[in-house]
């Protein structure tokens, strides 16, 4: 059965103004490296890190491939001290 709905100000969400481009449309920029690891494929070793979005909390942080992050953000490595 239904019961009847009782408003709490516990229940109203938070939310970030998000910010748009010229064309509306909204772009994720990693902020830093939280970690890097090799992930083993057969005869493949695949350099990947774990990258924290600027608007994310650390625990939404993404792993991907060190390759794809360094073509797209070559600043990101810069400022971490990798090489």
């Amino acid at each position: 059965m239904l019961r009847r709905y009782v408003p709490d100000e516990s229940h109203v969400l938070q939310y970030d103004a998000v910010e748009l481009d010229d064309r509306l449309t909204f772009v994720e920029e990693p902020v830093a490296i939280l970690a890097r690891d090799v992930r083993r494929l057969r005869s493949r070793a695949i350099p990947v890190v774990k990258v924290r979005w600027r608007h994310r909390p650390v625990e939404e942080a993404t792993w991907e491939t060190e390759h794809e992050m360094r073509a797209q953000f070559p600043g990101l490595f810069e400022h971490s001290g990798a090489s």
